[in-house]
């Protein structure tokens, strides 16, 4: 008999989480460089071919929630008011996303610290973070009705990043800061205003 679609993507979901934490646990014990596929399946008591399954690489382990993120600010962005400008619908965007962030502070600050100290993962991260400039600045240019050769939306996407992954860095290494949608929407604030004035 086949299994109902829901439990099956609920099983998928459940495998993934625990490659991810039985990942997590080893790069931090064995160090990320060590610690091979076999074994984080092999812990994760799931064969190997089903580790290809999910990621592609370790690297992409680390990373594994960037497309969930970059997913949830597309939707925010698209739900905001049409007559908000786009400063002001990226801001309320990350500030929503950066609450998702705030309820799994002990989790990013472990995929934070392995992607810090490896190359490749940090090189990894920038690529997908390309990705996600591309990804808003194409959302952008529909919002805003500009031509493809505008530089504003590209420009406004890459700004709203750099807000997010100051913030997030400041969150994560800092004692006693602010909770992170409030860092965001300062950072936004700030840049509004203009830096310059600081």
């Amino acid at each position: 008999m086949a299994e109902p679609t829901g439990r099956r993507e609920q099983n998928k979901r459940e495998r993934r989480r625990r490659l991810e934490d039985v990942a997590l646990e080893l790069f931090e014990r064995e160090g990320f460089d060590k610690t091979t596929i076999e074994q984080i399946a092999s812990e994760a008591e799931l064969a190997p071919r089903t580790f290809f399954s999910y990621f592609a690489t370790k690297d992409d382990l680390v990373l594994a929630d960037y497309s969930e993120r970059l997913d949830r600010i597309l939707t925010e962005l698209e739900q905001r008011p049409e007559d908000e400008s786009a400063w002001d619908a990226l801001r309320a965007s990350f500030a929503a996303v950066a609450a998702d962030y705030e309820s799994e502070h002990d989790r990013i600050r472990r995929r934070f610290t392995i992607m810090a100290s490896n190359p490749s993962v940090f090189a990894r991260s920038l690529h997908l973070q390309a990705g996600w400039e591309q990804a808003l600045t194409q959302r952008l240019t529909t919002r805003l009705g500009t031509r493809a050769d505008d530089p504003a939306p590209r420009l406004l996407a890459a700004t709203a990043l750099a807000v997010m992954r100051a913030s997030l860095q400041h969150w994560l290494t800092a004692p006693h800061t602010p909770a992170l949608p409030a860092l965001v929407q300062s950072g936004f604030d700030q840049l509004a205003s203009g830096l310059g004035t600081h």
